[in-house]
């Protein structure tokens, strides 16, 4: 490999390892059992639900790679083949499978189903991250 080349390859690794993470939202499974979880939010258009993602007992996942630009989101999460739910009510339109869902309203008539959603409070942080414990 070429000296020019070598110096091109370390100065772009560089670059990735000294750029800033992207602000997020996390999610932490501090259960036993896996969780499945959908997360609701306004985008400073309109509300919006997306789902599922599976975090296995004692992990992580990020459900937002962008920064944060509200104060205000929502969770909703159930253990997997165990039953429980985290729940609240807010309500957000959910699918069977795999979903992003612009809108909050007329869920049903829309061919989704419409559950509870709880509120998290990130007091207008750029990064969060929630825990779901028993």
């Amino acid at each position: 490999m070429s000296r020019f080349s070598r110096s091109v390859l370390f100065g772009a690794l560089f670059a990735c390892i000294s750029e800033p993470a992207l602000a997020s939202f996390s999610l932490c499974n501090a259960t036993d059992h896996p969780a499945l979880v959908a997360f609701g939010f306004f985008d400073d258009e309109e509300w919006s639900s997306q789902g599922w993602w599976r975090v296995e007992a004692q992990n992580c996942a990020q459900l937002s790679r962008v920064p944060l630009l509200g104060r205000y989101y929502y969770l909703y999460a159930v253990h997997e083949g165990i039953g429980g739910a985290w729940n609240g009510n807010r309500s957000f339109c959910i699918g069977p499978d795999a979903f992003r869902i612009k809108g909050r309203s007329d869920c049903l008539a829309r061919g989704y189903d419409r559950k509870g959603f709880y509120q998290v409070d990130t007091h207008d942080a750029t990064e969060w991250t929630e825990t779901l414990s028993d």
